[in-house]
């Protein structure tokens, strides 16, 4: 049986990546998957893929800095399928990775508009339906460094930090309404901001992409990095009914990294 039959789901920043990956598994397990991002060539791409698998998908051009456009489209969704299921907080930057002090204050509230703002918007226009409908719900993508420290990319692992806590903020907000809402901490998972992440290091370092990647494998006790299913397949449980007593939880999807 699929296991989010029916439902609706919001996923942002998911034309690429870990995004693409939660909003296919949602599809492929019933879902509606709302896939939304600012590249329509991958958008459109993305929601053929699904199609093609015999999903259901549709896309929507989203900037999530740009709260009128959240509002436009968290409305359309709710008014063209009559409620929104699953709202999926995963649309997210990098930024620059140097120390904190070298940060301008444009780079700094740069990553932060993105990451932090941006899932609060969602959240803002996603959550009146949702209390509507009596049911919900919301997870944040965040990182294994919203929960440890690394001594790099410091707005990103900050703003990873702010999801973790907005996570149980809203989940004792919301909770009385049915809404469950959760984090969850991916490591080291091979897309395309930690391949290029293994290319700039490989410039500076002399070494291969390839040897980074073996180096980076040996640090995980399963023996290597993951893929962006293993957090969809995370995503998918948390909001699916077999979770149904799960909220305010913190799911670290790493490989064993953070254990050793």
């Amino acid at each position: 049986m699929k296991r989010v039959e029916g439902k609706v789901a919001v996923v942002t920043g998911s034309t690429y990546g870990i995004g693409e990956a939660i909003a296919k598994v949602l599809a492929k397990e019933g879902a509606t998957s709302i896939i939304t991002g600012r590249t329509q060539e991958e958008g459109r791409r993305c929601v053929e893929e699904i199609k093609g698998s015999g999903g259901k998908a549709e896309y929507y051009s989203l900037d999530v800095t740009n709260e009128a456009r959240v509002k436009e489209v968290v409305d359309a969704v709710y008014e063209k399928y009559g409620k929104i299921d699953i709202l999926v907080n995963n649309a997210g930057i990098g930024g620059p990775n140097k120390p904190t002090h070298e940060y301008t204050k444009e780079e700094w509230n740069r990553v932060f508009e993105v990451n932090v703002t941006g899932a609060f918007l969602c959240t803002k226009y996603a959550v009146p339906y949702m209390i509507k409908q009596k049911s919900g719900n919301i997870v944040y993508i965040s990182s294994i460094y919203g929960i440890i420290g690394s001594p790099d990319v410091p707005a990103y692992h900050a703003t990873k930090a702010a999801n973790r806590v907005m996570a149980k903020i809203d989940d004792l907000l919301y909770a009385k309404d049915n809404i469950r809402v959760n984090s969850v901490h991916p490591g080291f998972i091979w897309t395309p901001m930690v391949e290029n992440s293994l290319k700039e290091q490989s410039k500076n370092s002399g070494m291969s992409v390839e040897d980074l990647r073996k180096e980076l494998d040996s640090r995980h006790p399963i023996g290597h990095i993951g893929e962006p299913n293993d957090i969809a397949y995370g995503v998918l449980y948390l909001v699916s009914d077999e979770a149904k007593f799960v909220t305010g939880s913190e799911l670290i999807i790493d490989g064993g990294y953070t254990t050793t």
